[in-house]
């Protein structure tokens, strides 16, 4: 079965280039990206895990972890993250998962039988610090990712998991937000002492509360 939004996100023990851990231990009370890649030493994922060392402040601020996965042992992850370093001028600074017998993978069900049965997609799970899936995303191994969609979204799902709000399409941090419709205009009113306007009934734009 794959896992739905609100699932909680199996927990499991296993190597990385960082030594051994128990995923739901490593995730404290922090969030987490786990995000898969088909195999090491292959180009499109060479040039993801090096941006997300790049940017992995950007996740520390927003109390985010990042884990990613390879279907490869330890010892060839060591000899990717070298190549990672030296072509993407950077230092991959997070554990690189090895599941050389997949059971991560099928677990979180990574494998898509009709794309490869032996590699894994690009899949993208975003969990809460209540270890529930709050986000997923699966790309195929030809496209590289945009880990700064991740980070907005990021954003959002923290900004909406603490006030009655949504994002509308292509939202930033910083830009309005929209009262989600269970909120009566009385309860808007106390809630939003920033002021709202609205639109129609059902769409009430509010400044971002926490800004």
């Amino acid at each position: 079965m794959a896992l739905r939004l609100g699932d909680e996100a199996p927990n499991f023990q296993a190597e990385t280039s960082e030594g051994k851990i128990d995923f739901h231990e490593y995730l404290g009370q922090s969030w987490g990206i786990l995000f898969s890649h088909p195999k090491d030493y292959t180009p499109v994922c060479t040039t993801e895990l090096g941006y997300v060392a790049k940017i992995k402040p950007e996740f520390e601020k927003r109390n985010v972890k990042v884990i990613a996965l390879s279907v490869d042992p330890v010892d060839s992850h060591k000899g990717w993250i070298s190549d990672i370093n030296e072509t993407q001028s950077t230092k991959v600074n997070y554990p690189i998962i090895a599941d050389a017998d997949k059971k991560v993978s099928n677990l979180y069900d990574m494998i898509h039988p009709n794309a490869s049965e032996t590699t894994t997609v690009r899949s993208v799970f975003v969990v809460g610090p209540d270890k529930k899936v709050k986000l997923t995303l699966t790309y195929p191994a030809s496209t590289g990712r945009n880990f700064d969609e991740l980070l907005r979204v990021i954003d959002s799902l923290q900004l909406t998991s603490q006030y009655s709000v949504a994002t509308p399409a292509n939202w930033k941090d910083g830009e309005d937000t929209i009262i989600v419709p269970s909120v009566s205009d009385e309860d808007a009113k106390k809630k939003f002492p920033k002021g709202f306007r609205t639109i129609k009934p059902y769409l009430r734009y509010t400044p971002q509360p926490n800004k």
